[in-house]
């Protein structure tokens, strides 16, 4: 099976090309290093054909409002436009829990308008909701930087681990469409603070921890709702002082 993975260089792509190469798939990695741009549309037309999926795993490289929402609106429609072209029959999409709920966060506006594109191309397709990865867990930490003091909400999250993921996005892939939008997230629920907290402890981090709930979230204040998922969401298998640890050994 010929799968196409737009993004497929950051992150969450490299590893999941990884993981369907291991299983024998014929897996193309696009991205704009690879001659393949989703704003442009160059490469999309070769790049697709014969390929029987493509998973959407792409990120704007601005978060600035009105830039994420055109990078998602012009990107997901020359993709999908492509696909239909193409004949593709399964559209796999990594977004964030939440998108669908009220909030003031301009990037989760960008991906439920993606998604809205998605569900109404007509390709079947599979969603995928995920948490917040445990790797920006030091971004979190610098966004809320004060002088040498961290300011995080008190919101509870429940992040995961980007190969539990991988993990999640592998079997939506080899999978027939859902056409449908599933949730995954890590093993743990506590508030944020507790979780930057325990990263500025395995990181001998100095800076001084300061939970306050009105703290802002990338600019957003959220709550106990935003970012956590609904009822019977998969869970991943890593836990976050599990995590740490494995990535202090590695550092």
């Amino acid at each position: 099976m010929k799968i196409v993975v737009i993004g497929g260089t950051g992150l969450i792509g490299s590893k999941l090309v990884n993981k369907l190469r291991q299983l024998g798939h014929e897996v193309v990695a696009a991205s704009p290093s690879s001659g393949v741009n989703t704003i442009t549309g160059e490469g999309l037309d070769e790049v697709l054909n014969n390929a029987q999926v493509v998973v959407d795993v792409s990120n704007s490289p601005s978060f600035e409002d009105k830039a994420v929402m055109a990078f998602f609106k012009t990107s997901t429609t020359n993709l999908l436009k492509a696909e239909k072209a193409a004949g593709v029959g399964h559209h796999v999409a990594l977004s964030i829990v939440g998108v669908e709920r009220p909030s003031n966060i301009g990037y989760f506006h960008a991906k439920e308008a993606q998604e809205k594109l998605i569900k109404e191309s007509g390709i079947p397709y599979s969603i995928l909701h995920s948490t917040q990865f445990f790797e920006f867990a030091g971004g979190i930490a610098k966004s809320g930087e004060v002088g040498n003091e961290v300011h995080v909400t008190t919101a509870l999250f429940q992040p995961i681990a980007s190969d539990d993921v991988v993990a999640a996005l592998f079997d939506i892939t080899i999978g027939a469409p859902l056409n449908a939008t599933v949730e995954v997230a890590g093993p743990e629920r506590l508030g944020m603070d507790e979780f930057v907290g325990m990263f500025l402890k395995e990181t001998e981090d100095s800076r001084r921890l300061v939970p306050d709930k009105n703290a802002p979230y990338f600019g957003a204040v959220v709550n106990d709702q935003t970012l956590v998922p609904g009822e019977n969401p998969r869970i991943g298998k890593i836990g976050f002082k599990d995590w740490l640890h494995a990535q202090h050994a590695i550092a």
